[in-house]
């Protein structure tokens, strides 16, 4: 029976495929560091069913849910690339959640108390990149179709998963935007830039937000680029209640994964419970 290995020639035949398959660069740099970072635990030592169960069980300990079953499905991707599909595991099971956990739920003022603290250290692309994210839903990823061209049209062009859709940017957005770049002698290409001049990356975001936390006062443990899109969901859905429209805008598939992004805080889900008044009064003294 041939020896299976995971080496670095197989991580970047796989790396080719997914580009083929025209996977979106965002996916392909998480698919190609879950899988190096499974074939670092797995070393020179023959993949079987019970090596990536271990692996499994390692990751579960260490990890939150949600994260270990995106690490297993790029794990599995690439077995089913080798054809190896008996080394398969399957996710695990995940309760959906009927409200959001306080410590991570932003709110509209904690997201404006950030964007006044990046201006006032000076600060002026992160903030405004967190208004761009906010105003539009875009995903962090998105951020480098914001471009010249798009701030003249007044709608970015996003191309995402082999999809693509339009980004409406408002117009007082898109003339501070021009403002910007004209600022910084940005005449084409990407509006939001490294010191390198390359589109910023999603880390760097990532970085620059959690440095406002203290400033701003803000459990960090809210302050991450996805969570402008979820802020976007919410007051968007709270005004116009079109869970379809919203899913569009958002660049959804299906409105499942829409209805994830409006699930309740913890605060509103006890106010709906309160208002059942089905407590009798004084229940402690009817025993």
């Amino acid at each position: 029976m041939t020896k299976r290995i995971i080496t670095a020639e197989t991580i970047a035949t796989f790396k080719n495929h997914l580009i083929e398959e025209e996977k979106s660069a965002a996916t392909i740099e998480k698919y190609i560091r879950d899988v190096t970072a499974f074939a670092i635990f797995v070393a020179d030592r023959n993949v079987e069913k019970e090596l990536v169960v271990s692996y499994k069980e390692k990751t579960t300990a260490d990890y939150a849910v949600a994260s270990v079953n995106s690490m297993l499905s790029s794990i599995n991707s690439i077995l089913e690339f080798l054809g190896w599909y008996d080394c398969r595991v399957k996710q695990l099971k995940i309760q959906r959640e009927i409200y959001r956990s306080v410590e991570k739920d932003l709110t509209e003022e904690e997201y404006k108390k950030l964007v006044r603290t990046a201006e006032k250290k000076g600060k002026q692309q992160l903030s405004l990149i967190l208004q761009t994210i906010a105003a539009t839903g875009m995903r962090i990823s998105e951020l480098k179709f914001v471009t010249v061209k798009a701030l003249k049209r007044g709608e970015a062009i996003v191309k995402c998963k082999g999809k693509n859709r339009k980004v409406f940017i408002l117009p007082e957005l898109c003339e501070t935007l021009k403002k910007f770049a004209k600022d910084n002698n940005i005449r084409h290409g990407a509006v939001f830039l490294d010191k390198f001049g390359k589109p910023i990356h999603r880390t760097t975001v990532w970085r620059q937000m959690k440095s406002l936390c203290k400033s701003a006062q803000i459990s960090p443990s809210k302050v991450f680029p996805h969570n402008l899109r979820h802020l976007f969901a919410i007051v968007y859905y709270r005004l116009h209640n079109d869970i379809a429209k919203l899913a569009d805008i958002l660049g959804h598939s299906s409105i499942n994964t829409t209805r994830i992004y409006l699930v309740s805080t913890g605060d509103e889900h006890k106010k709906q419970i309160e208002q059942m008044h089905l407590l009798v009064t004084n229940i402690r003294n009817t025993a």
